[in-house]
């Protein structure tokens, strides 16, 4: 469902600790001309956000939520508009869009030397050329290290543009102060690890997900299963058994589905991502670049119709517990669900992750943290002695109930 209009200022989150400074990340990103001020280079291809004090690039402020100077400390309000609104639009609609797009693209690659999207960006403050290849839509100089961002809907034009953006509301300082909070709470970690804890530097991304909605009609059919007991044999043989009575069950339903969030990108584990969530989608704000200016962002890689039926197996699944839910029991077969998904929509959504790998013992691990609820999620090395010694423990403890149980 599309959100109501937002404030004028972005929303924050009360109970974290946003903390006071300007804390920068990476680099910009743009998708589309907002019509904001900004300095654009190369006839428009990037675009930096000057300080109207100094000059100098202005980046997003997470504990202020505003653009900030990093050198003279202007502050620069990001007024967003009453009647502005983060839009669902229409699935079927943008796919035949998208494949005229395809076929478009297809005739122009066979025509060039190479199929790689390539695109070359000077930089305006030391006069450097960057180059944007393939995913990447956002940098900064190699030699002056400004944030250079390139118009992601000039580069490619059928990439589909940003509808929202969830702003940073978790300041590196209090990631790294969870992160060191969870690595304190593995007890299968290696003490030496828990000691040291994770090293390296944090990089504060914003990562592409699509949300779905859906109106689906489910037809389904099933047994339900009630269980009923009787006792058996006489004497020490004696048992009570549980058997199951079934019963036909079928019947159709509408539900829908808001918001199904899936991940739009393959350059961080998908499975790290989705325990990142719930998310607070409803704090999104209408997609902005003076939101992002400072952090890199990535180009969805998932494409639209790859990412709905990734939505569908996770609405197939809730359906499916729902049809379980109707056939009642105390247990349930179901035989076939037949569902239709209609008045379909979407969102392309940019949601911001703290970012970090690490080397432990020459092995790579990869930890993310929500940087608006502060959920930290991650891989990590574990200790076998202290497995096997819980392994022990807990076959002791059966062996000792089943001793007392026979006497």
């Amino acid at each position: 469902m599309t959100p109501g209009p937002p404030k004028r200022t972005p929303p924050t989150v009360p109970e974290l600790d946003l903390g006071d400074g300007a804390d920068a990340g990476h680099a910009d990103i743009g998708h589309a001309d907002t019509g904001h001020a900004g300095q654009r280079i190369d006839e428009g291809k990037g675009r930096v956000f000057p300080c109207e004090g100094c000059g100098a690039d202005l980046r997003f402020h997470i504990g202020a939520q505003s653009l900030v100077c990093p050198y003279c400390g202007h502050v620069k309000e990001i007024d967003i508009s009453e009647d502005a609104a983060v839009e669902e639009h229409d699935f079927s609609a943008t796919l035949a869009h998208a494949r005229e797009l395809r076929e478009k693209r297809r005739a122009r690659d066979e025509s060039s030397e190479s199929g790689v999207a390539a695109q070359e960006v000077t930089c305006d403050s030391c006069g450097a050329t960057v180059m944007f290849i393939g995913s990447l839509v956002s940098s900064e100089c190699a030699f002056c290290g400004q944030p250079v961002q390139v118009d992601a809907a000039k580069q490619v034009e059928e990439i589909l543009p940003v509808d929202g953006v969830l702003p940073f509301q978790v300041k590196r300082e209090k990631a790294r102060e969870y992160l060191r909070k969870w690595v304190k709470s593995r007890w299968f970690a290696p003490n030496e690890f828990k000691r040291a804890g994770v090293g390296g530097k944090f990089g504060g991304v914003y990562l592409p997900f699509w949300t779905y909605d859906s109106l689906t009609f489910s037809h389904y059919v099933g047994q339900r299963g009630e269980h009923y007991y009787v006792s058996t044999g006489s004497g020490k043989h004696k048992s009570t058994q549980r058997r199951t009575r079934w019963y036909p069950a079928s019947g159709s339903f509408q539900r829908f589905f808001d918001d199904v969030l899936v991940v739009g990108t393959a350059s961080l584990s998908t499975k790290l991502l989705r325990k990142l969530e719930p998310w607070p989608l409803r704090l999104c704000q209408p997609y902005d670049q003076r939101l992002i200016a400072g952090f890199l962002a990535r180009k969805y890689d998932v494409e639209l119709e790859q990412g709905f039926r990734e939505a569908k197996v996770l609405i197939d699944e809730a359906i499916r517990a729902e049809v379980r839910r109707r056939i009642g029991g105390d247990t349930q077969r179901i035989h076939s669900v037949n569902s239709r998904y209609d008045a379909i929509t979407f969102k392309h959504l940019l949601l911001p992750v703290w970012s970090l790998g690490y080397r432990y013992q020459q092995k790579t691990y990869q930890m993310v943290i929500n940087a608006v609820t502060g959920e930290v999620q991650g891989t990590r090395p574990w200790s076998a002695w202290k497995i096997t010694l819980a392994a022990l423990g807990g076959l002791g403890i059966a062996g000792l109930g089943a001793l007392l149980a026979s006497r």
